[in-house]
């Protein structure tokens, strides 16, 4: 039932990115910044935690997961360091899935050859 969960809210976030890029002239980059927005502000009033809870990583994995993990890195980070907190506490909660996403596209860009559109 959890993959079903997680398969289900993901898919309902990726349906309404597709739904974006068909019916509006928003450009993909525009529509994952919308999702990261998104998510810091469903964060913020407090709606993103139960979504997560409910859907595990189908909540976590898509761009409204990061912005969701940029509040409450941030949010913690606040409480133990104080106002220093909120610049340090974005980087380091997300520093790894970052850290991630730049070595795999290292390494998929030194195993393939570019094509030219």
């Amino acid at each position: 039932m959890v993959f079903l969960k997680a398969f289900l809210i993901g898919g309902l976030i990726c349906v309404i990115g597709q739904i974006l890029i068909d019916v509006t002239k928003l450009t993909p980059g525009r529509i994952l910044v919308g999702y990261v927005v998104a998510g810091v502000l469903l964060a913020a009033i407090g709606v993103y935690a139960p979504i997560k809870e409910f859907a595990g990583c189908g909540a976590t994995v898509p761009l409204t997961g990061f912005g969701y993990t940029l509040v409450e890195g941030t949010k913690k980070a606040i409480e133990e360091q104080g106002l220093i907190g909120a610049l340090t506490g974005p980087l380091s909660a997300c520093s790894a899935g970052v850290m991630a996403a730049l070595l795999s596209g290292l390494v998929v860009s030194l195993l393939t050859k570019p094509k030219s559109k």
